[in-house]
């Protein structure tokens, strides 16, 4: 006959379970230290009051602070272990001042800012991470929403030529052909238009010199007169009357941060694009072009998946 333990005898099995409780309780009751994350620009405003509170409230057991970078020190008089937080280039400015100091995040910061200012030399106490979307990104929309397009026609100048090779490395497995057209003087639509007749789709490269106020008008008029897409470079260009882009809102850089923060600081990547992100179209312009109107959402699924993939 099988002996059963008496339930007044735990097993072992009980025992250890007991003791795995015990243990995590202890774990749990113990004190988290808190971070103190210190966040700077060149001057405090209202969306700046906003983003500081949202990073407050993901992170409640940590000092989370704005504080102005003119009422700060050099930053080799901050103590090494703060997470420090660049708003803004007047801050980034600051910080390349004394090659000492703690780790820093310098948030969005676009590839023609960082070219700049750093030329190719990265300090290793910095990383950058990226306001412009990545090249490879915005083909594969391209890719998506205009699959029988073949040429990509893309404007740059002196300051945006250095992304072209990464452009048409990336353009290449994708079956897509960069053809370019550089466009120093932007009152001359002379370029713009050779350009034009030799794309199937613009893509706008994150260059402030091409895409501004005032060359929205002749390149969204332009492009239109022939029915080119034009896709990028950016959300408000999307307003303005381009196709589509891919973005980062306020959520994504929170969500991005956050989770950069629970990393220790020496594990920071040198430069990070954003992994969360969204798409934006412009309906009005889809209709105009004869293109059926996407499903946003649906279209940022699709793109992020392949970016999972190996």
């Amino acid at each position: 006959m099988q002996h059963r333990p008496s339930p007044k005898t735990p097993t072992l099995g009980r025992l250890l379970a007991g003791l795995c409780l015990v243990f995590t309780c202890l774990l749990c009751s113990l004190p988290a230290r808190a971070a103190d994350i210190l966040l700077t620009g060149a001057e405090d405003s209202p969306g700046v009051e906003s983003f500081v509170q949202a990073l407050s409230e993901l992170r409640p057991t940590d000092s989370v602070r704005f504080q102005p970078v003119a009422s700060l020190p050099s930053p080799g008089q901050l103590p090494v272990d703060i997470r420090l937080v660049l708003l803004d280039l007047p801050s980034l400015d600051w910080r390349l001042q004394d090659p000492q100091g703690p780790a820093t995040l310098v948030l969005r910061i676009s590839r023609l800012q960082a070219r700049q200012r750093l030329g190719n030399d990265l300090p290793p106490h910095l990383s950058l991470l990226w306001s412009d979307p990545p090249l490879d990104r915005q083909l594969r929309l391209t890719r998506l929403l205009l699959p029988e397009a073949r040429r990509v026609g893309v404007l740059f100048d002196s300051h945006s030529e250095f992304l072209l090779k990464e452009l048409r490395q990336a353009a290449l497995p994708l079956g897509l052909e960069v053809v370019t057209e550089r466009w120093d003087n932007t009152h001359d639509s002379r370029p713009l238009q050779a350009l034009l007749k030799r794309s199937d789709v613009l893509l706008g490269l994150d260059d402030p010199d091409l895409y501004n106020p005032k060359t929205v008008k002749n390149l969204l008029l332009s492009s239109y007169a022939r029915q080119l897409a034009l896709i990028g470079p950016n959300a408000a260009f999307v307003r303005a009357g381009s196709l589509a882009s891919t973005y980062s809102d306020q959520n994504d850089w929170l969500k991005i941060l956050d989770e950069l923060l629970d990393r220790p600081s020496n594990t920071w990547p040198r430069a990070l694009y954003p992994q969360h992100f969204k798409v934006l179209s412009n309906p009005q312009v889809a209709r105009s072009l004869s293109i059926e109107p996407m499903n946003e959402a649906s279209v940022a699924t699709q793109l992020a998946e392949g970016e999972r993939r190996p």
